[in-house]
């Protein structure tokens, strides 16, 4: 068995450990009247749907809301989804709860590798799930832990743990002020001529990593249920350039009254622009990086991102700025 096969025998493993056979279970030409009869008295570990099972194979689903609603004599598959999402062992359980709720089914389906039906996952393991993943997702992107081990454990662990998951990346932002510092030297003439220039590079700089910060989860929490950066890009682009747009007019009109510079104003603005346009592709271009790696997207793609566009936003401010002032 290859690497990649372990991995996704694994992955069903682990979504067999939640589900259960104990659930209503009828066949599609059953009728709603005679499945509801079925039912009562039994109880499930979940009612939320009824599998429709023809032989060993699953033809769809149908929601306790739907069956409830239909008149008796109705067949199961006039009401059923014919296309529910499915655990297989090419299918990763995260990407598999986030189907379920596109598909707005309360569960998931676990077949084995012959496609044969082995149970359904209820909706509080389902909702677990989800939980355990988001948590390692928001962990790993702070910079706290490398692996998928329990993220809770990140809130209680011992000092020297902490200093360990967190240390390494906060260095790689030390350095990354210390070369911010140095860019800001380098204006050293043109902040003495003009020193109002400096007075916003704080804010151009925070704004910049608001939007990048934005796109960033956005790209994470879709390569983690399978959307690749391609049918994000464009309109995530798009959307950086229009915020861009937005902010920089926002602020064009308080700084030139206030400061009563207008060249400073419109090198804030513009400044504005570029900086939230490349904010936006960093946070595109470094998780699609990091998985095209094979490594997890949210493996400390914050703080690494943090970095490069802290060090972009200063550079291209004080271009423009001295440029357009000095």
């Amino acid at each position: 068995m290859t690497e990649l096969d372990t991995q996704r025998a694994t992955e069903l493993g682990t979504a067999a450990q939640h589900a259960s056979r104990n659930v209503p279970v009828a066949r599609s030409t059953d009728t709603a009247g005679e499945v509801l009869a079925a039912m009562h008295g039994h109880r499930y570990d979940s009612a939320a749907v009824v599998a429709l099972v023809d032989g060993d194979r699953l033809s769809g689903l149908v929601t306790l809301e739907r069956l409830l609603a239909a008149p008796p004599e109705t067949v199961l598959d006039q009401l059923m989804d014919p296309n529910p999402p499915v655990v297989t062992p090419s299918t990763a359980q995260e990407r598999a709860a986030w189907l379920a709720v596109q598909h707005e089914e309360p569960t998931l389906v676990v077949v084995d590798e012959d496609g044969r039906f082995a149970g359904l996952v209820p909706p509080t393991a389902l909702l677990e799930v989800v939980l355990q993943e988001h948590d390692e997702d928001m962990v790993r992107l702070g910079g706290f832990m490398r692996s998928a081990s329990p993220a809770q454990t990140t809130s209680v662990e011992a000092i020297p743990r902490r200093l360990g998951h967190r240390l390494p990346w906060l260095l790689v932002g030390l350095a990354g002020a210390l070369i911010a510092a140095g860019v800001v030297g380098s204006f050293e003439e043109q902040l003495s001529q003009e020193v109002l220039i400096a007075f916003f590079v704080p804010g151009v700089v925070y704004m910049a990593d608001a939007v990048g910060t934005q796109t960033e989860a956005l790209v994470i929490r879709g390569l983690s249920v399978g959307i690749g950066v391609r049918r994000i890009a464009g309109r995530e682009v798009l959307t950086g350039l229009l915020l861009g747009i937005v902010l920089g007019l926002l602020s064009l009109l308080p700084v030139g009254l206030i400061w009563g510079d207008w060249l400073v104003a419109v090198a804030v603005a513009l400044a504005l622009l570029a900086a939230s346009s490349i904010a936006t592709v960093i946070a595109l271009g470094l998780p699609w990086l990091i998985h095209r790696m094979g490594k997890d997207p949210a493996f400390g793609s914050g703080p690494l991102a943090t970095v490069v566009q802290d060090l972009l936003t200063v550079t291209i401010y004080l271009v423009v700025a001295t440029t357009i002032v000095l």
